[in-house]
């Protein structure tokens, strides 16, 4: 195709499934063609200009797995398209209305969907305005959000991990919501914050490694469920063009994708996390197969947080 030309959505679907195929092959994931076809032509209609990343993930559990997560139109209803067509099943658990109660309450800049290679469609981005952050008290009142976040409201407080939130993520397999503080503390979150938050909700005490990535994160997340009284996870999130620079030993299957998405773009983007678990934590590697310029806004970054490595 000539520069000039337009990417139409079949190319940009075709050239995104065999992009899943060569990183799924690299690390030993099952790849089923027509599943992965299936779930970008249903929510592909943005496709060509959509944000697009992968992620994998450390520990036994995950290590099977290839997620991606891509932006998708923003008149559209992805939680509707998902059961009308097979993707999740009907259920009456709270999870199935915490979207529709987002959308009636809050301005919604837009939509993202995430699906494993394996497990299939997965989650929901709900992407609030970067000029209307919403108060995380207020969120906390929806009927259907985990009661979790409102009995953590003093918790959020006492640690300055902001009152305002940018974004969601409703996850349907695992039923759990992922909370993206909108202002999170300048210059990270010191090891003695880390190590009080983590005893605090009754998660294992940090390594060394993690206390870094605390230091230098520019996001906070928290993970809650329906089923547990607190925060069950806690997440630290660094944006680095280079992980090698970062302070911290990559693991093996990261080090390895790492190499394999540099071969083919040398300049893209990372964002390299660690998650909290009361035995134990595991590390998350995001990479940008299409950066744009909403991406900053999506995640939340403050202005120049990708102009170095970390």
């Amino acid at each position: 195709m000539s520069e000039a030309a337009p990417i139409t959505r079949q190319y940009a679907a075709q050239a995104l499934s065999s992009a899943i195929e060569e990183a799924a092959g690299l690390l030993e994931v099952r790849y089923e063609r027509e599943d992965v076809l299936r779930i970008l032509d249903l929510y592909g209609g943005d496709l060509p200009e959509a944000l697009i990343a992968f992620r994998v993930s450390t520990g036994a559990s995950r290590a099977g797995e290839l997620d991606c997560r891509f932006t998708v139109p923003q008149d559209s209803d992805p939680y509707r398209l998902a059961l009308e067509n097979g993707l999740l099943e009907t259920t009456d658990h709270p999870v199935s209305r915490l979207l529709s109660e987002v959308h009636d309450t809050c301005p919604v800049d837009g939509y993202g969907i995430d699906f494993g290679v394996v497990g299939g469609f997965k989650k929901i981005w709900v992407v609030l305005p970067r000029t209307a952050l919403q108060d995380v008290a207020k969120l906390a009142e929806l009927p259907s959000m985990p009661p979790a976040l409102g009995r953590s409201l003093d918790f959020f407080d006492r640690h300055g991990l902001g009152d305002t939130v940018g974004l969601l993520g409703i996850d349907y397999r695992n039923r759990t919501v992922n909370i993206y503080f909108g202002e999170p503390p300048a210059g990270g979150i010191a090891p003695e914050s880390v190590r009080a938050m983590l005893r605090e909700v009754d998660q294992a005490e940090p390594s060394e490694q993690m206390l870094r990535l605390g230091r230098a994160a520019f996001g906070v997340y928290v993970t809650l469920d329906w089923d547990s009284p607190a925060i069950t996870r806690i997440c630290f999130a660094v944006a680095t063009t280079d992980p090698a620079s970062l302070p911290v030993e990559l693991d093996e299957r990261i080090g390895l994708f790492v190499q394999h998405v540099q071969r083919a773009d040398p300049h893209t983007r990372f964002v390299y996390a660690v998650a909290s678990q009361p035995d134990g934590e595991y590390y998350k590697l995001q990479s940008y197969y299409r950066w744009g310029a909403g991406v900053p806004e999506i995640m939340q970054l403050p202005e120049g947080a990708l102009a170095d490595p970390v």
